[in-house]
């Protein structure tokens, strides 16, 4: 499973759409230009509902920071991952660093900004109908590989794993619940 940038399949939108903020008089952020670029999971199959922040610096012209983003209700996380794993399940609903990407020094006061952010319902709500899309835009693509014959992109395990090990592809559930359902 990858995280693919929303301007990536809407570049319109992700111009017009994309949040930032500017760090002026914080005691934990260099005055700077952040821009929360979406990404989202491009798997047909998968209904995550999350999203991945990378958190751009203007100044320094990278990413300081990924922040995950679930929106979906705990037991909706619970169901979707085959377990109820609380440490699992408040990682997928975040904001949460993602502790599988490089974080700067930065990354634990850009976390505590995001968080402020996503108190907006309305930038959230844009956050879902982005998702929605996406995932629409994936489906479609995956469905026009499928006619043409081809199987859609998407994990292939290079040897044997158990039904229960963890899924190759970084979801969180285990291979059984996620890309084993379709072997």
């Amino acid at each position: 499973m990858a995280y693919v940038p929303l301007h990536e399949k809407f570049p319109e939108i992700a111009e017009k759409e994309t949040r930032s903020f500017t760090a002026l008089n914080s005691p934990d952020l260099p005055k700077d230009d952040y821009g929360l670029i979406e990404a989202y999971c491009d798997e047909p199959d998968c209904d995550c509902r999350r999203v991945f922040f990378n958190v751009l610096s203007r100044k320094q012209r990278k990413v300081v920071a990924v922040i995950a983003y679930g929106w979906a209700s705990r037991k909706y996380y619970g169901e979707w991952l085959g377990f109820d794993d609380p440490n699992a399940i408040a990682e997928l609903q975040g904001p949460a660093l993602n502790t599988t990407s490089h974080q700067s020094r930065l990354a634990p006061a850009l976390l505590q900004m995001v968080t402020e952010i996503l108190k907006d319902k309305r930038y959230v709500d844009r956050l879902k109908r982005h998702y929605a899309m996406f995932k629409e835009v994936i489906a479609a693509e995956a469905d026009a590989e499928a006619a043409q014959g081809r199987r859609p992109a998407g994990p292939m395990p290079a040897q044997s794993i158990a039904r229960n090990a963890p899924c190759p592809c970084g979801s969180g559930k285990k291979y059984k619940y996620c890309c084993g359902r379709s072997r």
